[in-house]
């Protein structure tokens, strides 16, 4: 029986002889979980089955600040992926560890793999580039904030559920029609930094920061406690005092509200999509984010949210080269397209939104072009073209801090902004004095 054995394992090898060569593995650590996971792990699996010579390990490590805690630890040890998710808000960090990650401009260039920078949407990519426009990340999971309407929620308290809603007056006005008439979430939010500061000075054209948002150098200071967000932030404070936004918590905790059918507008990124369309038991629709009308240069172009990979320094020239691979085929058209499609992200790449266009989904699927409209709409200028700011997720998690004070009472919008641009600017110096 052993000698049979023995037999067979020796013709199998010699008429597969790649049996005999080990393929070179290449690990991915990313933030995903749920649904997306899902999509992740189907994406790998795919890539996996397509080619002999390399094989992808993903890993979940957590929420995007685990996830990226995770890896600096990693690098610390010695012991880091070849790829890691980080969120866009992490840029700076990662641009400022030098010798811990490798520029995907480089990596593709020498892997020798299919990369097109001009392929990739601007208003994407520049966030992710040098001032010469070399990528230093590639753009993976990119979403903007829109708002997401519950019709059932709108015929159940009386409400037309095509109102206009293009404004924050107009939906001023609707959260007190759908409160009348028996709502008790009217409004929720997801990511309230994000959308309702970060977001909403971009689509206003009013600083967030100064030197371009920190583009343009270091020595950068908040501006968030201007005119414009303070009367946002206020007008939010009285609708949360008035039972018309209901708080569920600092970042997504209000999508299992909206999902299960309880409120009625939703302020979320584009990416709740996927999992909007999987459990909502309810008609729904999606909307442009709303703008204030008369204030700043509003509707200008909102920003990214999301996560870019970036390579991480420290593996084999060969293993690089699956990483090239990986990257290129993340970013082909009909993988990016199906991407967008599945998850509500844009895609990163021109083609790709055009083959979305051209198979007609958009038509069969009303409102999901809306994100990149919204997104490519206008030319972004200096306030809008995103956030490159140091310390930025410790310094989220003060203005988390300081608009739970102003939903709960305890802080005018201007004392809680005044204290969050003290408190900014005091990590801003600090990482100014350590990366300067």
């Amino acid at each position: 029986m052993t000698k049979s054995i023995l037999g067979a394992l020796a013709v199998t090898t010699m008429l597969s002889p790649v049996a005999a060569m080990a393929q070179t593995e290449v690990q991915f650590w990313h933030a995903f979980t749920g649904r997306l996971g899902e999509l992740v792990a189907a994406q790998v699996e795919e890539f996996n089955a397509s080619q002999s010579d390399y094989v992808v390990t993903q890993s979940y490590k957590g929420n995007y600040s685990e996830t990226l805690n995770a890896g600096i630890a990693a690098f610390r040890a010695g012991e880091q992926p070849h790829i890691l998710m980080v969120f866009e808000v992490g840029t700076a960090t990662m641009m400022a560890a030098p010798g811990a990650t490798r520029p995907v401009y480089e990596v593709m260039a020498q892997s020798g793999a299919t990369f097109d920078p001009d392929a990739y949407i601007g208003s994407v990519k520049g966030y992710y580039t040098t001032t010469d426009g070399d990528m230093l990340s590639l753009p993976f999971n990119s979403s903007t904030p829109v708002l997401w309407v519950n019709r059932d929620a709108f015929e159940a308290a009386g409400v037309d559920p095509d109102t206009d809603l293009s404004t924050w007056q107009a939906v001023g006005e609707t959260l007190t029609a759908l409160q009348e008439g028996g709502s008790e979430c009217p409004l929720v939010t997801a990511w309230q930094s994000w959308i309702h500061l970060e977001n909403f000075s971009a689509y206003h054209d009013v600083p967030f920061a100064s030197q371009d948002n920190g583009f343009a150098g270091l020595d950068t200071e908040l501006l968030l406690n201007g005119e414009a967000q303070v009367a946002h932030l206020t007008a939010m404070g009285e609708w949360a005092q008035d039972g018309k936004f209901i708080y569920t918590g600092r970042r997504n905790e209000g999508g299992a509200n909206f999902r299960s059918g309880e409120c009625a507008l939703f302020t979320e990124s584009s990416a709740g999509y996927a999992g909007i369309k999987a459990e909502a038991e309810f008609d729904f629709d999606v909307r442009a984010l709303p703008y204030w009308e008369g204030v700043g240069n509003g509707p200008q172009n909102t920003i990214i949210g999301g996560a870019s990979l970036w390579v991480m320094e420290g593996h084999e020239d060969a293993e690089y080269a699956g990483v090239g691979e990986f990257l290129a085929y993340l970013s082909s058209s009909d993988v990016q397209a199906q991407w967008h499609q599945d998850t509500g992200y844009l895609p990163i790449t021109s083609e790709a939104g055009e083959a979305t266009r051209a198979a007609g989904f958009y038509d069969e699927n009303p409102g999901t072009d809306i994100a990149v409209i919204q997104m490519t709409a206008n030319e972004p200028t200096a306030n809008s073209k995103g956030l490159r700011l140091g310390s930025f997720d410790q310094i989220r998690g003060i203005i988390d801090e300081e608009l739970e004070a102003i939903w709960a009472g305890d802080k005018t919008a201007q004392e809680a902004m005044d204290s969050a641009k003290e408190r900014g600017d005091a990590l801003l110096r600090r990482f100014e004095s350590a990366n300067g």
